[in-house]
């Protein structure tokens, strides 16, 4: 279909209304032009074929080493780099050997041999000269035995504890009946944890997917339209994991598993949002117009403010993570912003380019014929607005009151972290032979402090952490493989009685702390597992107290100048607040007392609170800019109703799709991204059909006017029509 215009000259439009429009111009002029569509399209195509070979190689680039995880000015991390010149970076793996009533004779022989193979082993990081045991737990009638096996981080990293664990198993066999043989410690922890990220990668993407193309059936009831937005943000996700790649590779980007698992989800979860949003108004205005490209234009034209907002909203707070102390939650922040502005772009590009092309027939069955009644107008959202807008206080009131309820399950959180055992949905060999070991071993066995101090302190040092409680005397020793003194320092270790994930090994690190601290000039250190837990708590309370106010002031001040009023943003903040308290109540509620998890990772409500408010902003920033735009025209009250019908189907099914997608995360076994996907799905089912729709649309009906303060639209006078059919006069 042609105009016979060129593509970037300027068209005078209607909306529907009467009211003249330029929207044929500019950036809009050039997506929706009738040859520069292929254009855009060809673009993308070239940008996809160079990014997708760059993309399969995020994996290699993650760098999941301690050091990516933990805080950077954090004790813990200083001795683990002062460490490194003493030896190699290395996480230990425990064998775990027990018997009740006592290891045989036959036992013993085959630990014995089991300890000769494994130190025969000589790649994945293992060193045999540095294999130390078999250890019992008694001389004369032992039940239990270890042996310690050293695996060195080369640069490598991560990629080689699975393996190791792997083949220290092949050499020590599995459990018998009598005999319990596990490979445990943090080198056997740390491999369970990796083969739990294994796949992570393609086990969101096609979970994502599928989330997505039910969610796209189910609201639009199209074969064929489902393709078009997929095709976009599968695009925007090889492009976001390149420009993330190259990022890694060339500018000392950091990225880890966690923060490339979230990517998937996001880009999936806000694209196809993005997409939903965009497409509904482009029907609308397919109704209203017979030249594809003008509806398309128009589409964009209004609203394309409110999709640049939500993806400004979003992008600006997961850059805000960059003011965080831990290493992971820094590295997560602009990944995350990466993700989510390559998922607007092609949204507000690729997306609507695609649409042109396809014409109308891609809506099939249901094809937005112009002329054609809007079928949201006498709908159930519109009865919804007529019907809050009989009683509004009453409605806000109850719904706050129920919100406030659901928050009181906060009482249940523990966001206080979690131990290993509590850490995956199942039990790994790893927790088996944790469990075992602590029957007959020093709970803390595997899992050193590790001191660094002055060399001419050292003895005063020794004597310190030998006379802390919690802290096993015999067991401080320099490891095998370490040097004796690096610049004037020395290190060694020390074994603790509690299981080194436990508060009460937490506690114990605090008064090794204060004991090496009070030593005159020895510069003393404490780190290990335990001090790099207890870091790590530290840490992200420092940063809920930065971030959280931080986000709440980025997505007041995009609200102030999107609607160019301060009481409506006040209020959305207000609205924002309760529904994250209410969805972290419920889900604590439901961890509790449903799924029997023991507790939740210290940064759990910080990762909650950016994720919900960032994108949970998106469905009021799409709601409010449509009730301002039609309040210019109707009123305020009448534009209120008015916009809840015209946004309440395409929102919820946007809200249907992100909480699907982040419901994803459950399919990993690993309780941390299970909680997060849980409570913002939940969160953002919460904001779709109670806190937007209801909470928000009752608020700004009682409020009336008055919410545009100062805008002169708070003294708007203009007749309203009465609350009993707004709908019905608004679109012609």
């Amino acid at each position: 279909m042609t105009d016979g215009k060129t593509d970037t000259e300027t068209d005078t439009k209607t909306d529907g209304k009467g009211h003249g429009r330029h929207v044929r111009q500019g950036f809009i002029g050039f997506v929706t032009g009738h040859r520069s569509k292929w254009v855009i399209v060809a673009l993308w195509l070239v940008v996809l074929v160079v990014a997708a070979p760059l993309a399969s190689k995020l994996t290699d680039a993650q760098d999941n080493d301690a050091a990516s995880w933990l805080p950077g000015s954090a004790e813990s991390t200083k001795v683990l780099n002062t460490s490194n010149g003493f030896r190699p970076e290395q996480i230990p793996a425990v064998v775990v050997y027990a018997r009740e009533g006592g290891l045989t004779a036959q036992d013993k022989d085959k630990i014995a041999q089991d300890a000769d193979q494994i130190k025969k082993l000589t790649a994945h990081g293992i060193r045999g000269s540095e294999v130390r045991g078999p250890v019992y737990n008694s001389k004369s009638a032992p039940e239990a035995a270890q042996i310690y096996v050293p695996i060195t981080m080369d640069e490598k990293g991560w990629e080689e504890i699975s393996p190791a664990v792997d083949s220290i198993r092949d050499r020590t066999g599995r459990s018998t009946d009598e005999l319990s043989v596990h490979v445990s410690g943090p080198g056997g922890v740390s491999a369970d944890f990796s083969k739990a990220f294994e796949g992570i990668d393609s086990t969101l993407l096609f979970s994502a997917m599928g989330v997505v193309i039910v969610m796209l059936l189910l609201t639009y009831r199209s074969l064929t339209l489902i393709f078009v937005p997929l095709i976009g943000v599968v695009v925007s996700l090889f492009t976001a994991q390149a420009l993330i790649y190259l990022l890694a590779e060339h500018a000392g980007l950091t990225v880890n598993g966690q923060s490339a698992g979230i990517l998937t989800v996001l880009v999936f979860g806000a694209g196809t949002d993005y997409a939903l949003l965009l497409v509904a108004r482009y029907r609308e205005e397919l109704r209203r117009h017979e030249d594809r490209h003008e509806a398309m234009a128009l589409a964009l034209h209004r609203a394309g403010p409110a999709v640049l907002a939500s993806g400004a909203t979003v992008v600006v707070s997961m850059l805000v993570l960059l003011a965080a102390e831990m290493n992971s939650t820094r590295g997560l922040g602009p990944v995350a912003a990466i993700g989510v502005a390559v998922a607007l772009l092609a949204m507000i590009t690729l997306f609507p380019a695609l649409l042109l092309i396809f014409g109308r027939w891609v809506f099939w069955p249901a094809i937005p014929h112009f002329g054609s009644a809007d079928p949201t107008e006498r709908g159930v959202w519109a009865r919804m607005g007529r019907s809050i807008a009989r009683r509004p206080r009453a409605v806000w009131a109850a719904t706050a009151l129920v919100l406030a309820a659901l928050s009181l399950g906060l009482l249940q959180l523990h966001a206080e972290g979690i131990s290993n055992a509590d850490a995956f949905t199942g039990t790994p060999d790893s927790i088996t032979g944790q469990r075992v070991s602590e029957r007959y071993f020093p709970a803390g066995s595997g899992d050193p402090l590790v001191i660094v101090a002055n060399d001419a302190q050292a003895d005063q040092v020794r004597s310190a952490v030998s006379g802390t409680k919690g802290v096993v005397p015999d067991s401080i020793a320099v490891p095998p493989g370490t040097k004796p003194s690096y610049e004037g320092q020395v290190l060694f270790e020390a074994t603790m009685s509690d299981p080194s994930d436990s508060e009460a090994a937490k506690h114990t690190v605090d008064r090794v702390r204060d004991a090496v601290h009070a030593v005159p000039d020895a510069d003393a250190r404490v780190g290990g597992g335990t001090a790099s837990l207890l870091d790590m708590e530290a840490a992200t309370t420092h940063d809920n107290l930065v971030i959280i106010p931080a986000v709440l002031v980025v997505v007041l001040l995009i609200l102030g100048l999107l609607l160019r009023a301060l009481v409506a943003p006040l209020l959305l903040i207000g609205t924002v607040v309760l529904s994250f308290a209410a969805a972290l109540g419920a889900s604590a509620l439901a961890f509790r007392h449903i799924f029997d998890y023991a507790g939740e990772q210290t940064d759990f409500p910080l990762f909650v609170f950016v994720f919900l408010v960032a994108l949970g902003i998106d469905y009021n920033i799409f709601l409010t800019t449509r009730i301002r735009e039609e309040a210019g025209h109707q009123g305020t009250r009448t534009g209120v109703v008015t916009g809840l019908a015209a946004t309440g189907a395409v929102i919820t099914s946007a809200g249907l799709v992100l909480a699907g997608t982040f419901a994803a995360l459950g399919t990993l076994p690993m309780v941390a991204f299970a909680e997060i996907g849980f409570t913002v799905a939940l969160g953002v089912l919460l904001d779709t059909f109670i806190v937007r729709s209801v909470l928000v649309t009752s608020l700004f009906l009682d409020v009336g006017p008055k919410i545009w303060w100062p805008h002169r639209m708070a003294h708007d006078d203009t007749p309203e029509t009465t609350e009993a059919e707004p709908v019905s006069q608004s679109s012609e």
